[in-house]
């Protein structure tokens, strides 16, 4: 038999081979073919052969198909000279076919020279569908430009401004008599820049911290001795931090470089030649972790780790190796799936949901999880558990329809590259992780899958598995009711509705960043706008909280409303999926028609704007009463008249111990 035959590596090569002698002879269709064969015999194909790929496709005029594989090229790796030659394809064509998730201005602002990192950044937006008009600032010109009101910077009108600024920037002494003194005061320089920034732009900022170099002349003793330049620069770092709270976005750089390595970080020939603060060999991975806080900010993050079981969560097949012949926690591979389990816990308890996709039989499946003795991860950690003999794309949309998320919300992992393959061409919008071989590397795996990346951590986040099991008993019962309004009735809902207060800011940010089913205008208001709402005596602004003899499902509700002479006017009414269908749409709008009256508002007046996700709710004002007013392109003006048609009224959820409706303001 040929090498061809019997070698896929070896036949990709030649396939390879052929392709670069069919595009110097001009064929350049047959050398995509001899490309796209090549690439075939890898899961994740080498760069330059993406590119080349993508390249093709770009003289045959396909150019979705040439963003796709210049996107692709990025995904093979890190390495400076790839992201450099994909990133004019990346711009061209990234968005030739599909329309951004979101479209920001960002303004780049640094302390080095940033023009490399701002085409990084670029490239790396477009990775995770944000479509970027980028404003860079001069050289080391950041504070000018942030404490200058009429910069160029303002004039831009920036949704994010990143802080790309470097340890060589601190006003620290090499050695200091009074560290604290010190460490508060570059603290202060800091964050009155932060304040600068938010008191004259709505522009959500995101904060590089400090590399501290490898380089320390006082060696070993820096790290006991607070006074010494490494020591308050760490320092600096934490309190920075702790300052940021959820008004400032950080990119953790001293760990980014630590990952890398120190001493691939730094690179001083770039420095002396160009004022070039992190090395081109670092550039692409902190552009892909900024672009993954950004995104986070924009609610981009993903939801939810679909796990597959055998050789995933444990060694060996359950149906044939049996409860005792299964590794876990016996020896290296054993306490490799441990450590696995344990980090997939950890991100279970930031709020990322878990639920199982897995080719068996059901009952062995769970027997694992109530019986194995070193199982880490347990049955009430999974919101929706599909063992069974079906296609796992198939599993795949059921575990989305059963959980009401989108299949774009789902990340899946699995140790067969067959399974991972079919998910990818059958569902696409599902992210895919490659699991190495070697157990002792899933972790590293997984921890270096970014878009579990989030801006805030709240108390909804730490139950979420628990509001999605509740969910799925919720279902269960309506199925059994004899009618709707007996099931609404068995549900025993409570609701605690309430204008904003600061504990609650961040978790209305999520949901407003991150709602898209259930929200009428999708508008995306910044942290730093909804504060201005809440200080806003024309706005009316509700939460809601919703409990049921199940679970406690937090705050699920938000609206933003008007006053515009007698017509309260609602900017943003929005709701999670998990309590859809609950009556609770009828429950806001009876708090909202109660501020309109408070008011003096005879009107309440709603806006849908239709959006690729939330067609389900384009006619919910219509079911409560309100008359169509005006339609054009594509945007509808609804109206309830109060003063003909009285208050909306809703009998199936009772007011919350906090109290429901209430005059007075947050």
């Amino acid at each position: 038999m040929s090498t061809e035959a019997t070698d896929p590596v070896a036949a990709a090569a030649d396939a390879m081979r052929r392709g670069d002698e069919l595009r110097q002879a001009g064929r350049i269709d047959q050398a995509l073919g001899q490309y796209l064969a090549a690439a075939a015999a890898h899961e994740v194909p080498p760069a330059a052969l993406c590119l080349k790929i993508a390249r093709c496709h770009e003289k045959l005029a396909n150019f979705a198909e040439a963003g796709r594989w210049a996107l692709a090229a990025i995904d093979a790796g890190d390495d400076f000279s790839t992201w450099q030659a994909a990133a004019p394809l990346v711009q061209k064509h990234a968005f030739a076919e599909r329309a951004p998730l979101r479209s920001i201005r960002l303004a780049v602002l640094g302390s080095y020279t940033t023009t490399q990192l701002v085409s990084a950044l670029r490239t790396a937006l477009a990775r995770v569908g944000v479509a970027a008009e980028i404003y860079e600032g001069n050289y080391g010109q950041y504070r000018q430009d942030i404490l200058d009101g009429g910069s160029a910077m303002y004039g831009f009108g920036p949704d994010f401004v990143v802080l790309a600024v470097h340890q060589g920037d601190l006003a620290l002494p090499q050695i200091s008599s009074d560290p604290a003194k010190d460490v508060a005061a570059e603290l202060d320089r800091w964050t009155s820049l932060w304040q600068a920034l938010g008191s004259r732009s709505k522009a959500r900022l995101v904060q590089h911290n400090f590399a501290l170099p490898a380089e320390n002349a006082m060696g070993h003793l820096a790290s006991r001795l607070p006074g010494s330049r490494p020591f308050m620069a760490a320092q600096l770092n934490l309190e920075m931090g702790r300052a940021a709270g959820n008004t400032v976005s950080i990119v953790d750089c001293e760990r980014l470089s630590a990952m890398l390595g120190k001493q691939r970080w730094f690179d001083a020939r770039y420095w002396h030649i160009s004022k070039q603060a992190v090395s081109l060999a670092a550039v692409p991975l902190l552009a892909r972790h900024t672009a993954a806080v950004i995104a986070a900010d924009l609610g981009l993050s993903r939801k939810c780790l679909v796990l597959d079981l055998d050789n995933t969560l444990w060694g060996g097949i359950i149906g044939e190796d049996g409860l005792a012949g299964i590794k876990l926690g016996n020896g290296p591979d054993g306490e490799a799936y441990i450590a696995f389990q344990e980090h997939i816990l950890r991100l279970a308890q930031k709020g990322v949901i878990l639920a199982v996709c897995s080719k068996n039989n059901d009952a062995d499946a769970r027997e694992v999880f109530e019986k194995h003795p070193e199982m880490r991860i347990k049955l009430d950690d999974i919101a929706c558990f599909v063992a069974n003999w079906q296609p796992k794309p198939e599993n795949l949309r059921n575990i989305a329809r059963q959980l009401n998320i989108g299949l774009d919300s789902l990340v899946f992992v699995d140790d067969n590259p067959v399974e991972r393959a079919a998910v990818r061409q059958m569902t696409p919008e599902v992210d895919v992780i490659v699991l190495p071989r070697d157990p002792a590397q899933y972790v590293a795996a997984l921890a270096g899958y970014l878009m579990f990346e989030t801006s805030a951590y709240t108390a909804e986040d730490a139950a979420r598995a628990e509001q999605y099991r509740a969910r799925a008993q919720i279902a269960q019962l309506q199925a059994t009711s004899a009618s709707i309004e007996d099931f609404y009735r068995s549900l025993q809902m409570k609701a605690v509705v309430a204008p904003f207060n600061d504990v609650d800011l961040p978790r209305i940010a999520q949901l407003v960043g991150k709602t898209n089913q259930f929200n009428l205008t999708t508008r995306r208001h910044t942290l730093e706008q909804l504060r201005q709402f809440a200080a806003d005596p024309a706005c009316v602004h509700l939460t809601m909280r919703l409990s049921d003899r199940f679970a406690d499902h937090g705050l699920i509700s938000v609206a933003i409303a008007f006053v515009r002479e007698d017509v309260l006017d609602i900017d943003t009414w929005l709701m999670s999926c998990r309590v859809i269908g609950r009556t609770v749409e009828a429950e806001m709008l009876k708090h909202l028609c109660m501020w309109a009256a408070e008011r003096g508002c005879r009107v309440l007046r709603g806006t849908y704007i239709p959006t690729a996700k939330n067609g389900m709710v384009a006619e919910v004002y219509g079911k409560y009463g309100f008359t169509q007013v005006a339609h054009s392109a594509g945007t509808t003006i609804w109206e309830y008249d109060l003063g003909a048609k009285g208050p909306i009224n809703n009998t199936f959820i009772q007011n919350g111990v906090a109290g429901g409706f209430t005059h007075e303001r947050a």
